[in-house]
């Protein structure tokens, strides 16, 4: 009798747990993509920078372009999810869905009221590894992820980043990303490299049409966030421009470790602390 009482039991467990899983899948809301926005927010970007950055994704989801985008998908909805990062990371806005005007003028709405936070250090390889776990959310389900990070600054904190990058592409999501080539009146000079695009390119962004779209000058973030948000909705990736030409210009760093020194923010770091580790 215990032993049949305790195949009972296990039975039970198991059907318990089959069941909550089919519910929770049965309940996840199938879109055509999952965007996860990590936006930089080190003490490298100064306050115009802050703003302009913030207003170019609130006015980019205002846009009709960008809703006409989001309705012409075979499902017509996506989910985003607003990170703000540093040298530690921070959900600002969580996965919304957005499927009209109405969602998308919401979502640029709250994130326009929110304050935005400032950090120390640039670990994009912990932004990288912390965008990828939000995809484990079973709120949404869909084939394309697509991390977007922006930066004006090479990784100096935590895994090197090619690591975590390659540990998410493996996994099928997408790395894009928004160089910031601007410099206004920052303060961090120190840590400021040549060919940052060429970083990016080489160092961090990889995955099916990963491609970067380059602020250029600080009046140019709301055209650049706006450009590359659509072609992340469409699934598309855009045709070479003069502006994303390449550009031959002398390394900072031997280039030991590829077409680019992937670890010259790292290094950068322990020449500014005297050559201690980060």
């Amino acid at each position: 009798m215990r032993v049949i009482r305790g195949a009972w039991v296990c039975v039970a467990i198991f059907g318990a747990v089959f069941l909550t899983r089919g519910l929770a899948e049965a309940q996840s809301v199938p879109v055509d993509l999952r965007l996860v926005l990590a936006v930089d927010v080190s003490r490298s970007m100064n306050a115009e920078e802050q703003y302009l950055q913030r207003v170019g994704y609130v006015q980019a989801f205002q846009n009709p372009i960008v809703i006409e985008a989001i309705q012409r998908g075979p499902l017509g909805r996506i989910a985003v999810t607003y990170v703000e990062w540093a040298g530690e990371q921070h959900v600002t806005v969580p996965w919304t869905l957005l499927d009209s005007r109405r969602a998308a003028e919401a979502f640029a709405d709250r994130l326009l009221r929110k304050p935005t936070r400032v950090a120390r250090r640039t670990s994009i390889s912990g932004a990288l590894l912390f965008s990828a776990s939000l995809f484990d959310d079973p709120t949404f389900t869909g084939r394309r992820r697509v991390i977007d990070i922006s930066g004006d600054g090479p990784n100096n904190l935590g895994p090197r980043v090619v690591g975590a990058r390659d540990r998410v592409i493996a996994k099928g999501i997408t790395i894009n990303d928004l160089p910031i080539l601007a410099r206004g009146t920052s303060l961090a000079g120190f840590f400021d490299v040549q060919n940052l695009d060429r970083y990016y390119e080489d160092c961090v962004i990889g995955g099916p049409g990963a491609f970067i779209v380059p602020v250029l000058e600080t009046g140019g973030f709301a055209a650049s966030i706006l450009r590359k948000i659509i072609l992340e909705i469409a699934g598309l990736t855009p045709s070479p421009s003069p502006q994303m030409a390449p550009r031959i210009l002398s390394a900072q760093f031997s280039r030991d470790t590829g077409p680019f020194d992937c670890l010259v923010g790292e290094k950068l770091w322990r020449e500014f602390m005297g050559g201690s580790e980060p």
